[in-house]
């Protein structure tokens, strides 16, 4: 699933590829832009902002795009088969003499003029990866809401921008809380914003081999997500899983300390009272 650094790679891959030159192909299969021709136009820039992309042209155009869950874009050569999946799946097109663009499943697609991208992205917290990042903000907007479990505040993008699923998890496993923790519980929360940035910057440069253990080798490179019923790599303890927020959540019932589904209480790691599924 994208999450914050995929985004950022992916608009540095579409920058290098279609600036500065003008467009030779332009084609958007979605309703609201299916008369849209941007041909002849030059794209000046493609900018990360947290999960969104923000396709700048001359003229003051911007073309909003958010990859969601499943959504991607592949870059081709002329000639080469398009193979990102099949042609219903296609939602934009944008081409030059030497690169074409190919936007599959992209749920939010949307042409809007540049100088109006708040009405966009004006919503998102500070991006980890971008010139705007506020560690001191980012933590301000974590507590402003105590009683909120820290992994879905976390996923937040009001309160900074650019965390998934995936991060949230390991975010929380090497700040050893669970993530139905209160915000307002976290031992440390300016650690708990320092760890989202070092983890998102760390992984900008790597796409596809996303590790937060600092280990590249498969199945070693994430603590917890994915590895239900597999044992920690601190204590040995089976990794548990169950849901939050509709999404799939694992974490280490040793480790971790902090409220978790099933509500029973226990004593954890570091000898304070923690909650075991």
């Amino acid at each position: 699933m994208p999450e914050g650094d995929t985004v950022w790679h992916a608009a540095r891959r579409l920058d290098q590829a279609l600036t500065p030159s003008p467009l030779t192909r332009c084609d958007f299969r979605v309703p609201r832009l299916a008369t849209v021709d941007l041909t002849g136009r030059a794209v000046t820039d493609v900018t990360p902002r947290g999960k969104h992309l923000l396709t700048r042209f001359e003229g003051g155009l911007t073309l909003h795009s958010h990859l969601r869950m499943e959504g991607a874009w592949n870059l081709y050569a002329p000639g080469e088969k398009w193979r990102g999946g099949p042609a219903h799946q296609i939602r934009a097109i944008l081409g030059n003499e030497t690169t074409t663009a190919v936007g599959y499943r992209l749920q939010v697609l949307e042409l809007l003029r540049t100088a109006e991208e708040h009405k966009a992205v004006g919503h998102l917290g500070p991006d980890l990866l971008g010139p705007d990042w506020d560690p001191e903000t980012a933590e301000a907007n974590l507590l402003r809401d105590p009683a909120r479990p820290v992994g879905e505040a976390l996923l937040d993008q009001r309160n900074l921008a650019g965390i998934g699923n995936i991060y949230k998890t390991e975010i929380c496993f090497l700040a050893r809380v669970t993530p139905w923790l209160p915000v307002a519980e976290l031992p440390d929360a300016a650690q708990v914003v320092d760890l989202a940035h070092r983890l998102l910057e760390a992984n900008r440069a790597h796409p596809g081999r996303r590790s937060t253990t600092g280990s590249h080798r498969p199945g070693q490179m994430l603590y917890a997500y994915g590895r239900a019923r597999r044992s920690c790599f601190r204590c040995g303890t089976p990794i548990r899983s169950a849901s939050q927020d509709d999404r799939p959540t694992y974490w280490c019932p040793q480790c971790q300390t902090g409220p978790v589904p099933g509500g029973r209480t226990g004593t954890g790691a570091h000898g304070r009272p923690r909650r075991t599924g």
